[in-house]
């Protein structure tokens, strides 16, 4: 690609910026303060993920009244575990979501249209339909990004925070008390199972019941290490049972279930491995190896 069609992509980005900072300031100037908050009047928090933030204005005005006509409650239900376990909930809504999907399902493809025909690529245009479903999945698949993400923080910290809660529980406090010590301790250190336990103190301060509350941090991070915990702490409440005991042994397995995991990601390691052995290392060998033999051979024999 030459000087001449680089500088064509540049001046196509930044015309493409121009209209959208222009179409953003009059939306910004003309919309309605309640159209772009929530149902609850709230605004969303602003997203640490540029598409996002890129994207909102844009679906309040031009897709979000085509996503709010979607009913399916199976679909919603879907949308909203989504967001709820990528802990994107403070950043977008069940319509903002739907919207976005709907929005870079047409801007993919319209994308690639134009870029084909200002670099005269020559792709037929019935193949940029095809790109749609990839805009559509563009923010299921952030969302599952983030729930990995969320999954890998928490695992790290759940043996450590678990050994707190036995300490704290065997001095004398009770759970709950024991984890707004931990809460208010890791204040500030970017951990996601600490802001899910703030959530959880949360829920219990405006009227859920304790085990209500422990139900939906389990929902929230849709993990069975700790749908398991949140099982165990919420039958040894109910029958009785030493909760410093109950903590104790579930910070011993979770120990060993990630020194198992460790075990099989080693174990996939070393496998994974052979492809690019065999493909790469053992045919460089061999020629190193044998082509003085073959060489000799070859001009031996002349």
């Amino acid at each position: 690609m030459g000087s001449a069609e680089w500088i064509l992509i540049l001046g196509l980005v930044f015309a493409g910026l121009a209209v959208y900072l222009f179409l953003s300031a009059i939306l910004a100037g003309n919309a309605d303060k309640q159209q772009l908050s929530w149902a609850n009047s709230s605004e969303p928090t602003r997203s640490n993920n540029g598409i996002i933030n890129f994207s909102r204005p844009l679906i309040h005005q031009f897709t979000l009244q085509h996503a709010m006509r979607i009913h399916s409650e199976g679909y919603r239900k879907k949308i909203s575990h989504r967001i709820k376990t990528a802990g994107l909930s403070k950043e977008l809504n069940v319509d903002e979501f739907i919207g976005m999907q709907i929005l870079w399902a047409i801007f993919f493809p319209a994308f690639f249209a134009v870029m084909n025909f200002a670099l005269e690529m020559g792709i037929p245009y019935f193949i940029l339909v095809l790109i749609m479903p990839a805009g559509y999945y563009l923010p299921i698949m952030h969302a599952s990004a983030m729930k990995k993400k969320r999954e890998l923080s928490v695992r790290s910290d759940m043996p450590f925070y678990i050994d707190l809660l036995a300490l704290s529980v065997e001095a004398g406090l009770d759970l709950f008390q024991a984890i707004q010590k931990i809460v208010d301790k890791a204040e500030g250190t970017d951990s996601v199972l600490a802001d899910e336990l703030s959530i959880v103190l949360k829920d219990v301060q405006i009227g859920s019941s304790k085990e209500q509350a422990l139900k939906e941090l389990a929902e929230r991070l849709d993990m069975s290490e700790m749908t398991s915990f949140v099982a165990v702490l919420i039958d040894a409440g109910k029958s009785g049972a030493p909760i410093s005991k109950v903590l104790q042994d579930q910070s011993n397995q979770m120990r060993l279930e990630r020194f198992v995991r460790a075990e099989k990601a080693g174990a996939k390691a070393s496998q994974a491995m052979l492809i690019p052995m065999v493909l790469l290392i053992v045919p460089a060998v061999l020629i190193m190896v044998l082509s003085p033999v073959i060489l000799s051979f070859y001009y031996g024999n002349k």
